[in-house]
């Protein structure tokens, strides 16, 4: 299956796998304008790549999809970043095709695939230190729900302002474009049975370096559980970047860009 993507930036390229699960790239907008030619893929299902069956659409199954393109590309190996979610198949293709990555960027991944439980207690502390804000009582049942083990999706969509360091203008609109784009059942078929959980003995075998970046104020991860990751990989290092949620590059654009540039260029 051939990908469709944008190409933004210039330089070195750097393919960008997004999160959602499984939104189209154009909530990343330009990623802080990383000094890279970036390649921002259209996985299978979403944006110019869809539709596809919700059955061929967990994880593990878009692998195959980036190493097509990286061949199609002509890349003998190259830079990768993901977003969020978009950390699982990141992973996955890192562990299965080694010799073509030649650096991992994981952005507030999702670490689901590597067999960690979402922080519950980060998001508490997060939400607790917000809730003087005048959305906030229209969101706290929801919140105790997820605090208290709900998968819905309706709950977990109304904890989104949570996951912005600012619930402003751009923060809505950006969740509001994100939504918009957002295909019913993501979740579930990105997450279906039978997909894999990276072990420990799997990431030990990574020998390329990783960089994570977590946004001190994000719960998915927590700075906390950033580390304790980075600790499953050779060659990990962790930026924690301050006063950003999920979404860092929307807070700070400068020290996201910088942070990223510099690990890319060592």
């Amino acid at each position: 299956m051939g990908l469709a993507h944008d190409e933004v930036g210039s330089g070195a390229p750097l393919l960008v796998v997004p999160g959602g699960p499984l939104l189209a790239p154009s909530y990343l907008g330009d990623l802080g304008a990383i000094p890279a030619r970036m390649h921002l893929l259209h996985l299978r299902g979403t944006g110019r790549s869809g539709p596809a069956d919700l059955s061929e659409l967990r994880f593990d199954l878009h692998v195959d999809d980036v190493e097509a393109y990286r061949a199609h590309a002509g890349f003998e190996s190259v830079d990768v970043l993901a977003h969020s979610a978009g950390a699982a198949i990141a992973v996955r293709y890192a562990l299965r095709y080694p010799a073509r990555v030649r650096r991992l960027v994981l952005v507030t991944p999702s670490l689901r695939s590597l067999g960690f439980a979402p922080d519950l207690a980060q998001l508490r502390a997060t939400a607790e230190s917000r809730a003087h804000e005048d959305w906030f009582p229209a969101v706290k049942d929801s919140l105790e729900a997820v605090l208290g083990g709900s998968t819905a999706s309706d709950d977990w969509a109304a904890v989104t302002p949570f996951f912005y360091s600012r619930w402003d203008d751009v923060a809505r609109e950006h969740a509001r474009a994100a939504d918009a784009i957002r295909l019913p059942g993501a979740a579930a078929a990105y997450y279906a049975a039978g997909a894999p959980v990276a072990s420990a003995a799997e990431l030990a075998g990574l020998d390329m370096p990783v960089l994570l970046l977590a946004g001190e104020a994000d719960a998915l991860p927590s700075p906390a559980a950033a580390e304790e990751a980075a600790r499953l990989f050779p060659q990990a290092s962790v930026v924690v970047q301050p006063e950003a949620g999920h979404y860092p590059w929307l807070d700070d654009p400068e020290f996201f860009r910088n942070a990223v540039a510099g690990f890319l260029a060592e």
